[in-house]
């Protein structure tokens, strides 16, 4: 999917009269706040609920948001949204089942490990989100060289004997694109502020 910017998009859904930005947002975000539901102990069903909820405070709340990066940055906005409902749902979760006195609070809101759960999984969304941008700009046997040496854990002489490549250019190859994931992620995270 092709992002609009970073400010355009909250612009877009703040107005509230272009439905393709809620799918864009979806396709944005989803991943994110399902990632951060699952790692707070929520059930799939339930990660799905939060993701909608997320949503839907959002359309009732940006019509009143001015996104100015001066300010604040909208990922610790979004955090905070997405920290509460799941919160919400947990205790709605425990009303429906108790759980016994001795189990661990799972809370995400007064749990010290939530801001650790949200940088690594904010770390992981702009991992993956990046990735898929640079696989469609890299050429395929450059991409089959990469992920076979970086990330399937091939041995450089390997990649290179099966790509009919030196192993220095495996090398190349590898360098070149963490280099160019690491600008990337970089742009991300700069747009999203």
């Amino acid at each position: 999917m092709d992002y609009s910017t970073h400010a355009s998009l909250l612009e877009r859904l703040a107005e509230g009269v272009d439905p393709t930005a809620w799918a864009e947002f979806n396709g944005r975000y989803r991943d994110l706040i399902r990632g951060i539901a699952r790692r707070c102990g929520l059930q799939p069903a339930d990660c799905d609920d939060v993701t909608q909820e997320v949503c839907l405070t959002l359309s009732k709340t940006l019509g009143r948001f001015a996104y100015d990066p001066a300010k604040g940055k909208f990922r610790s906005y979004l955090r905070t949204v997405v920290i509460h409902t799941i919160t919400r749902k947990q205790r709605q979760n425990r009303a429906a089942c108790p759980l016994p006195e001795d189990v661990e609070d799972p809370r995400c809101d007064t749990d010290p490990a939530a801001a650790a759960i949200w940088e690594d999984e904010w770390e992981q969304y702009h991992i993956r989100r990046a990735m898929g941008r640079l696989m469609t700009m890299v050429s395929g046997r450059d991409r089959i060289a990469f992920v076979r040496y970086a990330m399937q854990g091939a041995s450089a002489a390997q990649t290179a004997e099966e790509l009919q490549l030196t192993v220095d250019n495996v090398y190349q190859i590898k360098s070149r694109i963490l280099k160019r994931l690491t600008e990337l992620i970089a742009e991300q995270v700069e747009e999203e502020g």
